[in-house]
Order: C-alpha cells, then sequence, then structure tokens
C-alpha cells in the first residue's frame, strides 16, 4: 500500500469533478484502493533505468488505397438517413 493514505476528502473532490455520487461506505472503500493503485506506482521507482536504446523497427504495413463504400452503399444499412446522410436521435 502507498506510504500515504488517500484521504476520504480527496476521494469526494474526485468524486465531484467526476459528478459522481457516493455513498460513505464507497468513499472509505474507494479511499483505500486509491491507495493500493498509488502503491502500484511507488512500484516503479524499482524499475531500474536502461541506458541502451532499443533498436526500432517498423512493424506497420504501408498505406494502401482501396476503393471506399458508394454513398448510396453506406447508407443501405442505416435505420434512417435523409437526404444522403445518416440520420440519427436528437440529442439534447
Amino acid at each position: 500500500m502507498s506510504e500515504t493514505p488517500v484521504d476520504p476528502d480527496e476521494v469526494r473532490h474526485v468524486a465531484d469533478l467526476a459528478r459522481i455520487d457516493l455513498k460513505e461506505d464507497e468513499v472509505d472503500r474507494f479511499a483505500v484502493q486509491f491507495s493500493e493503485v498509488l502503491s502500484y506506482f511507488d512500484a516503479l521507482d524499482d524499475v531500474p533505468e536502461v541506458d541502451a536504446e532499443a533498436e526500432l523497427v517498423n512493424v506497420m504495413r504501408d498505406d494502401e488505397v482501396h476503393e471506399g463504400l458508394t454513398q448510396t452503399e453506406a447508407l443501405q444499412n442505416a435505420p434512417e438517413s435523409e437526404d444522403g446522410y445518416f440520420k440519427g436521435p436528437n440529442v439534447s
């Protein structure tokens, strides 16, 4: 576990920023879990640094141009379309 335990007020602050309502038992549980997560970051300090640069090899393939779908083909499975465009639900 991290040397510095996470304060429940910090958990509440993060929850407020994320607009998440937490019950008191959840605050305590997440404080413990956050401390455990931070302890994993502390473990990274024990990893020795490596001075040698890795040999990098490009594993990506070259870009290739292919024919795309026509507008009609692209819209044929759309549940709804209008004037040649996909039509989705109103979002407010």
